[in-house]
């Protein structure tokens, strides 16, 4: 999806939101929106613990983007979605209103870009005159512009796909694109014939951070405060048992196996993306640093200087004056640690 379809899709949705979101609620089926990246609280979706925690019927829908998610909020379709914090500064700058009220992971090693054997890239002095890839409107699209612009050049410079990840892999392996800025499982397909120029972690040490966050439109979480408090709950009781208990996650471990059946890929694959995120605790999250500190909190600040570099670039029209009415502290700080 293209940032002009995207868009497109945002603006007819928008105006059917409110009366959507509002009818889907908590009593009646639930529809989220989730994508491919190695999550301990993934393996609820496989065993239907969130349909159990919250009473809810939930139907869980896999997606290739986060710009995919938000169109699909936008028209009615999702209530919630798991996003990057770039399609979330993007959707939100262009009126979308939700609610990010948790925060899976912010900029680790779990997202790189990946360059080819054999396309004469042997660091980032090289990325000039190549052709790299990254998923539309998504954190690591954001942060491979970034990255170009910090390097002092610009997309006629260095050319810039914006396609979905299978794509990406796709075009990599044909030889048609020099390198992409993707997470698992694409990161794990593109390393077996390239090498990780570098990562998110390093490109938001660079003056670009990122998060991946749970959202809700906006009046469905506020007509379903509880199903977001519970839905919290148990993304904290994985959070948990990841950070405690290291075996119970590894390649041979039942919750690995739960992740390639519902993600695809290997329980290999996803016991070693795990061990690359970057994860924030609970009370992190709700305190002021995170999501509980109104327009000063990290999210708010994050999504501010994302839709200023988005605008900059010409990728959106207008930045808000305050994102912090789309974060929110409330479902974790009422949630079972």
């Amino acid at each position: 999806m293209t940032l002009k379809s995207f868009f497109a899709a945002a603006a007819v949705g928008l105006a059917s939101l409110s009366i959507a979101s509002v009818a889907a609620a908590a009593d009646k089926k639930v529809v989220v929106g989730y994508q491919t990246d190695a999550l301990p609280s993934s393996v609820a979706i496989a065993n239907g613990e969130f349909a159990k925690a919250t009473g809810t019927e939930i139907d869980f829908r896999k997606f290739n983007s986060g710009a995919e998610i938000f169109a699909a909020i936008a028209s009615g379709d999702v209530q919630i979605g798991y996003v990057g914090s770039s399609p979330f500064a993007a959707a939100t700058s262009r009126g979308l209103d939700v609610k990010a009220f948790y925060l899976s992971s912010i900029s680790g090693i779990d997202e790189a870009l990946v360059v080819r054997s054999g396309s004469g890239i042997e660091s980032l002095d090289d990325l000039k005159g190549k052709k790299l890839a990254a998923a539309p409107v998504s954190t690591d699209h954001y942060q491979l512009l970034a990255l170009i612009a910090s390097l002092g050049l610009s997309e006629k410079d260095v050319q810039v796909f914006a396609i979905p990840q299978p794509e990406i892999v796709a075009s990599y392996t044909r030889g048609d694109i020099d390198g992409g800025f993707v997470w698992d499982p694409a990161l794990t397909e593109l390393k077996k014939n390239g090498k990780v120029l570098i990562t998110s972690k390093e490109v938001a040490e660079r003056g670009a951070p990122t998060f991946s966050a749970w959202v809700a439109a906006s009046d469905f979480a506020s007509e379903n405060p509880k199903f977001l408090r519970d839905y919290a709950g148990v993304i904290n009781k994985y959070y948990a048992s990841f950070a405690a208990d290291k075996a119970a996650w590894g390649p041979e471990s039942d919750n690995a196996k739960a992740l390639a059946k519902i993600l695809g890929g290997t329980a290999e694959q996803h016991a070693a993306a795990l061990k690359n995120l970057n994860l924030l605790t609970p009370d992190v999250q709700a305190s002021a640093a995170w999501l509980g500190g109104g327009e000063a909190s990290g999210a708010a600040k994050i999504l501010k200087d994302t839709a200023q570099f988005l605008k900059d670039q010409g990728k959106v029209s207008q930045v808000l004056p305050s994102y912090a009415a789309f974060v929110t502290p409330e479902a974790l700080a009422n949630a079972s640690n």
